[in-house]
C-alpha cells in the first residue's frame, strides 16, 4: 500500500510514489552504474534501470487484487501509471538542478524531525527494520521528496494569485449553506479569519493542481526522455508473481 507522510503535505500523491513514512527505493539517481542498454528510463543525467522500476512496482502492488497482477493485460496499466510516474519524478528533479534548488542539512534535519515526533521511541527504527530498509536510504529519498515539493512550490505555488472575487465564491459555493449573506463580509471575527485562511489554502491548493499538468506537459517538451523500448517490453508483457 502506499502511504504519503501527511507532515510533507505532498500536493500531488499520485506523483510522489512512497511507501512508508517517507519513502524507499533509490532510483532516478546518476549515481546508477547500469549497462548503458540496460536502463529503462533516462531524463537528463537520472536514470532508472528495470531493477529500479520491479522494486517500485514491489511497493504499489498490494493496492491492487493477487489476481490482477497475474494476467499481463490487466498488469499493463497500473505498470504504465508507474511509468508515467517515474517519469515525472524525473522531469522535476531535472528541473531542480536546472534552477540550482537544493535541500540544505537543515532542511531536511526539521523534517525528519517532524516525521518521527509522530511516532513512538523506537517504532520509526523498527518499521526500517521490518521493511529492510536503512537509515540513510530512507533519509535519502526524504531529501528528494523534499526536493520536488520545493521546486512545485517555486515554479507554481509561488505565483498563484487569489482575489477577494476567488474567496467570495469559493465560500459562496462550499461554506454558505443557506445561501445568506456572506459572513465574510461583515466585520471580521476570529472564526471569519479562520476560514478565511482555510479558503485561502483551499483555492492556493486548487490553482496549482490545474496549473500542474500544463506545467509538466511542458517540461516534458524541454528534457529528452528516453524509454528502452526492450525493456519495456519485458515489463509490460508479463504478470507480477507474488509470493
Amino acid at each position: 500500500m502506499i502511504r504519503y507522510c501527511n507532515k510533507l503535505s505532498p500536493m500531488f500523491g499520485a506523483l510522489l510514489i512512497v511507501c512508508f513514512l517517507a519513502g524507499c527505493g533509490d532510483y532516478g539517481s546518476n549515481s546508477h552504474s547500469a549497462p548503458s542498454d540496460n536502463y529503462l528510463i533516462k531524463v537528463g543525467d537520472g536514470v532508472v534501470t528495470t531493477v529500479d522500476f520491479n522494486s517500485a512496482f514491489e511497493i504499489i502492488r498490494t493496492a491492487y487484487s493477487h489476481n490482477a497482477l497475474q494476467e499481463p493485460d490487466s498488469c499493463r496499466e497500473p505498470k504504465l501509471r508507474l511509468l508515467s510516474q517515474l517519469i515525472e519524478e524525473m522531469i522535476i528533479l531535472e528541473r531542480a538542478k536546472e534552477l540550482n534548488i537544493k535541500i540544505s542539512d537543515s532542511e531536511l534535519d526539521k523534517a525528519v524531525t517532524r516525521i518521527k515526533e509522530d511516532y513512538d521511541d523506537n517504532a520509526f527504527d523498527q518499521i526500517l527494520l521490518e521493511q529492510a530498509v536503512s537509515y540513510n536510504l530512507w533519509e535519502k529519498e526524504l531529501g528528494k521528496r523534499l526536493l520536488i515539493e520545493k521546486v512545485v512550490e517555486r515554479e507554481l505555488k509561488e505565483h498563484v494569485v487569489i482575489t477577494p472575487e476567488d474567496i467570495s465564491n469559493h465560500y459562496e459555493k462550499h461554506y454558505n449553506r443557506h445561501n445568506g449573506p456572506s459572513a465574510l463580509s461583515g466585520a471580521p471575527d476570529k472564526a471569519d479569519d479562520d476560514l478565511n485562511k482555510i479558503i485561502v489554502k483551499e483555492l492556493r491548493r486548487k490553482k496549482v493542481e490545474d496549473a500542474y499538468k500544463p506545467w509538466i506537459e511542458n517540461l516534458r517538451k524541454k528534457y529528452m526522455i528516453e524509454i528502452n523500448k526492450k525493456e519495456w517490453d519485458k515489463i509490460s508483457q508479463t504478470g507480477l508473481e507474488l509470493n
